[in-house]
């Protein structure tokens, strides 16, 4: 596939599209521009040794591709042409600290592109960006120092200077831009009396409306110690680390990633399964973190689910909320009003009502991050970790769930769900006795910048984790 803007529609792939304003959400492949950055990024593994091993390692150690891990290039002016005829634009009001004018590619993944007027001497600079900037340092066992003070915006190190050629590491707390800043008087403790009301935050309750409502009286008090794109950069760390607490997959890959220092730096998207009375909750506590709404799915009559994505732009998260729709309500705004109560669960209601709302007690259905999709497969089955079949196999998409972690279940939610006709005898006891899948890591790998996902083959995975299923396969 080739051309600088080919859309998902036009590339002989058949992804049906998500909605009736989908147009917004036809994201485009961007493959020559792809191409560009790869080929400054061959001619800068030529010539840096320490980026050339780093990559080596990446690939063998956590089966991830550098290219995931760059933040941005630093570029001379004369690559303006090249890059705007593959379709890269001029952001404005982005700070930057030389006048420097920087580059994106609109509705894409890809990196950013600084240009910088330094005359012929100009090197070529790569920019990772581990999660945490520290971390990376003393698991490289590098002398260096961060510039930028500790849980400030923006923090770099130099890693390692090669035949004009700089490799940088960068850490960003919500933060868009490419100048370090001081942190004022009190912010530091303002920070981390943040992070600590997120990680403390209550999960269980006896009404899952008081976990809510608590949650966001929590949210208001983060929103004034911090701000909002900060308050869903924090946020988000402490669910990555109460799923993965909760997944031997996550934990046995978290661990390879955190020998190189790199954390969940390589997230694609965070995954909640909500019940159908409290997903219009859901979204207002995202609302107030500063997620716009993207594509959403109307699976209805094919799998008994809808699914909205939101999409934090500073802070760089994407959410897939997931809930159970009915057939009648597929051309419905299932976003805008609670949905009514329902006699029967579909997949989605089902996990909710044995293990908990994502939001709450059970945790993220899961964490999607970007691999090399089959070196991913071999290394986490040398730990034991197996995957499932793939949902999407498309040269610029390709996705995977690992074997799902089995959680026990809680008799009162088994009892509860029986009482209410929602599950029978034989389930019941089967629930109580073996428990059920609860979570899963994803293994995922775009090409061309490809922003989107497919809903046809997200609807088949979604039915294959159903617990109903999963005990008559067993049966069988």
């Amino acid at each position: 596939m080739t051309g600088k803007h080919q859309s998902v529609a036009n590339s002989g792939a058949a992804l049906p599209k998500a909605t009736s304003d989908s147009g917004r959400f036809d994201w485009p492949l961007a493959n020559e521009a792809e191409s560009l950055l790869r080929r400054h990024l061959d001619y800068f593994f030529e010539h840096n040794s320490f980026a050339r091993a780093l990559a080596r390692r990446l690939r063998e150690e956590t089966a991830t591709d550098f290219f995931e891990w760059v933040d941005h290039l630093v570029l001379a002016p004369s690559q303006k042409t090249a890059l705007e005829a593959v379709g890269f634009r001029r952001q404005t009001n982005i700070e930057t600290e030389q006048s420097e004018e920087v580059y994106d590619h609109p509705r894409t993944t890809l990196p950013r592109v600084l240009l910088r007027e330094a005359g012929a001497a100009s090197p070529l600079e790569v920019a990772l960006r581990p999660e945490s900037l520290a971390d990376f340092i003393a698991r490289q066992n590098l002398q260096c120092e961060p510039e930028g003070e500790p849980w400030s915006r923006y923090r770099r190190a130099t890693i390692s200077e090669e035949h004009h050629t700089k490799l940088l590491a960068i850490e960003r707390n919500a933060y868009a831009g490419f100048v370090p800043a001081t942190l004022q008087t009190g912010e530091l403790s303002r920070i981390l009396k943040a992070k600590e009301l997120w990680a403390t935050r209550p999960r269980h309750f006896a009404q899952d409306a008081d976990g809510f409502k608590v949650a966001s009286q929590l949210c208001d008090r983060v929103l004034g110690l911090v701000g909002r794109d900060l308050a869903c950069h924090l946020f988000f760390e402490t669910e990555r680390a109460y799923w993965e607490s909760r997944n031997r997959a996550a934990r046995s890959q978290k661990y390879r990633q955190d020998q190189l220092g790199l954390g969940w730096g390589n997230h694609d998207h965070h995954t909640f399964r909500c019940s159908r009375e409290h997903f219009v909750k859901l979204l207002e506590f995202l609302d107030k973190l500063g997620f716009t709404r993207r594509e959403h799915y109307y699976a209805g009559t094919e799998a008994g689910w809808g699914a909205q994505i939101l999409e934090q732009a500073i802070a760089r998260i994407v959410v897939f909320a997931d809930v159970d729709l009915l057939p009648e309500e597929k051309g419905i705004d299932f976003t805008a009003a609670p949905l009514p109560p329902v006699s029967h669960l579909g997949t989605v209601g089902l996990w909710v009502g044995l293990h908990g709302e994502s939001f709450l007690e059970a945790g993220m259905h899961h964490l999607e991050a970007r691999f090399d999709f089959t070196l991913l497969e071999e290394q986490l089955k040398r730990d034991g970790v197996s995957m499932m079949k793939p949902f999407s196999d498309f040269e610029f998409l390709r996705q995977a769930f690992t074997e799902g972690e089995r959680w026990p279940v809680r008799s009162e939610r088994i009892e509860r769900l029986f009482s209410a006709r929602l599950i029978t005898r034989e389930q019941f006891d089967r629930f109580l006795a073996e428990g059920a899948i609860g979570s899963h890591l994803e293994n995922l790998q775009r090409h061309g910048g490809f922003k989107g996902f497919n809903q046809k083959s997200v609807s088949a995975i979604i039915a294959a984790t159903d617990p109903r299923k999963q005990l008559a396969n067993k049966s069988n």
